[in-house]
């Protein structure tokens, strides 16, 4: 426990420091290409098309990532250990860095606010692309801006808190084990014809390992909300993005933030994805979500939050300062948890 105390303490400081850069190969990547080989030998060669055995080739897709998931993280942080207390804790933290995102979003979200700032709409929904699902090629700037602020509230739980809570509990193996869940379900479930069926179990499966996570980051976005932080510019490093979290000056609105919550925080398909979205919608003060267009159609969707003002890219700043004061919060949380077992 003490050495699992320290990995998860450093790793999650190297994931605030470092983040994941581009030429540091990540290995949920790896996770990814097993899931595409899957699918195409479980699809394509077989040439599967009934309901009932796309359902079973679902599951067993399931199966096997998880499993060689498990397999490979335990094995490995198992032999680490297995050679000194020491080499497990270096590569436990390394691993639990690997897990985490809280960086990653800020970074690729901020580069959408540059472009934006610099009036450059073409590069503002290139790189707005990156991040998310919908189409962007004909977002204006205010739609830019609103798919930025909505992606990270969304992953403020899927890429930072629920995984920060798999590493508390359960270790590397777990966080491995839920990014692979996670994985699972943004490459395979979809609606459409092709994964309808064959991605219907990783898709369900995702809901359920979010469902407690999904409301505990909420909660700890509406604490974030209620918190006291500066207004500081859109170039803040890790360190000023921590400081955001106790420091003087602008306040969002936690008292808006919960009544979104309450309100609208099951305006969405997933019982999980309005949860973060509502409580960031009310702390900010803005009107989230509606139709959006996926692979050329429109689809329908409620609006989340109140439509008191336009969004602008100055909310993708602010979005990213609820982010790591809420990763900030639930990492003492955890580390307090921690101490308590």
């Amino acid at each position: 426990m003490y050495y699992h105390m320290i990995a998860f303490l450093a790793g999650f400081l190297l994931d605030l420091l470092i983040g994941d850069p581009h030429w540091l190969y990540h290995p949920v990547r790896l996770i990814g290409n097993l899931i595409a080989a899957l699918d195409h030998r479980l699809l394509d060669v077989t040439g599967i098309r009934n309901e009932k055995k796309e359902r079973r080739a679902g599951i067993l897709l399931v199966t096997v990532v998880l499993l060689a998931t498990g397999a490979v993280s335990g094995l490995l942080l198992w032999g680490a250990y297995a050679i000194a207390p020491v080499a497990g804790c270096i590569l436990e933290s390394i691993m639990t860095y690997q897990i985490l995102a809280t960086k990653c979003l800020k970074v690729e979200s901020m580069k959408v606010y540059e472009r934006l700032r610099a009036d450059d709409l073409a590069g503002a929904r290139n790189a707005v692309a990156m991040i998310v699902g919908r189409d962007t090629q004909n977002l204006d700037a205010a739609g830019v801006a609103k798919a930025a602020v909505e992606t990270v509230a969304e992953n403020t739980s899927d890429g930072v808190i629920a995984p920060m809570i798999c590493l508390a509990i359960g270790g590397p193996v777990l966080g491995f084990l839920y990014k692979a869940v996670n994985t699972m379900d943004s490459m395979v479930g979809y609606k459409n014809e092709r994964y309808l069926n064959f991605g219907r179990t990783a898709a369900k499966l995702d809901d359920v390992v979010n469902y407690i996570p999904a409301r505990l980051s909420a909660l700890l976005m509406l604490t974030a909300g209620g918190l006291m932080g500066l207004d500081i510019s859109a170039r803040m490093s890790a360190a000023l993005m921590i400081a955001a979290a106790y420091g003087p000056g602008k306040q969002f609105s936690g008292k808006d933030a919960l009544r979104i919550f309450k309100r609208d925080r099951y305006k969405h398909a997933s019982p999980n994805s309005a949860q973060t979205e509502a409580a960031c919608a009310g702390a900010l003060h803005l009107r989230l979500a509606g139709d959006a267009s996926y692979f050329g159609k429109i689809v329908k969707k409620p609006f989340i939050g109140d439509d008191l003002r336009p969004v602008e890219a100055e909310d993708i700043v602010r979005v990213n300062v609820l982010l790591y004061r809420s990763a900030v919060i639930g990492e003492i949380l955890c580390l307090l948890a921690l101490l308590v077992v």
